[in-house]
């Protein structure tokens, strides 16, 4: 009886999946679509996050950056000097972390591993100018733009439920 009962169970459960494929897509759509908009509202609310890169010895490195505002697509912009040693780093290694936290007001945390690019382009330095940077002397020939492409993401969002798996710590990740 129990195996009838085991093997009644799996088939209702394999055709389910078979005559529903639909839903099953949806959902992960649905799951896709929530962890951006978590990691969104982590993101838009995070006014400094850290930036990692990794060094000529191989030694991550991490500053405290001030993003402009990610677009739809999470990438990511930072304005830099052109001679500082993120950008060295970036162009001998694009791989790079950033991490958007507020664990003060226990929201969560986002982190985007990707690929960074340094952008030299004065006309989009301009589009993209901050008002502070009115008292820097020269600032269109000191700075220069970082772009970040995400590959993946991890988001913890307690307002939504996102939070680590109890069985490996993994947060909920999707990958682009």
């Amino acid at each position: 009886m129990k195996k009838k009962f085991i093997f009644l169970t799996v088939s209702v459960f394999a055709f389910l999946i078979l005559i529903n494929p639909l839903k099953l897509n949806a959902q992960t759509n649905v799951n896709r679509d929530t962890l951006i908009v978590a990691a969104r509202e982590i993101i838009d609310a995070t006014h400094y996050c850290g930036l990692v890169t990794i060094d000529s010895t191989g030694q991550p490195q991490i500053r405290t950056m001030n993003p402009f505002p990610a677009n739809d697509n999470l990438i990511t912009w930072f304005a830099t000097s052109r001679t500082s040693r993120k950008v060295r780093e970036i162009k001998n290694n694009p791989k790079v972390c950033v991490y958007f936290a507020d664990h003060v007001n226990a929201k969560g945390y986002v982190d985007i591993n990707g690929t960074a690019e340094v952008i030299d382009d004065k006309d989009l330095l301009v589009k993209m100018k901050r008002d502070y940077w009115n008292g820097i002397p020269n600032w269109q020939n000191i700075f220069v733009l970082i772009k970040i492409v995400p590959k993946s993401i991890e988001v913890i969002n307690y307002k939504h439920g996102l939070n680590n798996d109890p069985n490996t710590s993994k947060a909920p990740s999707i990958k682009f």
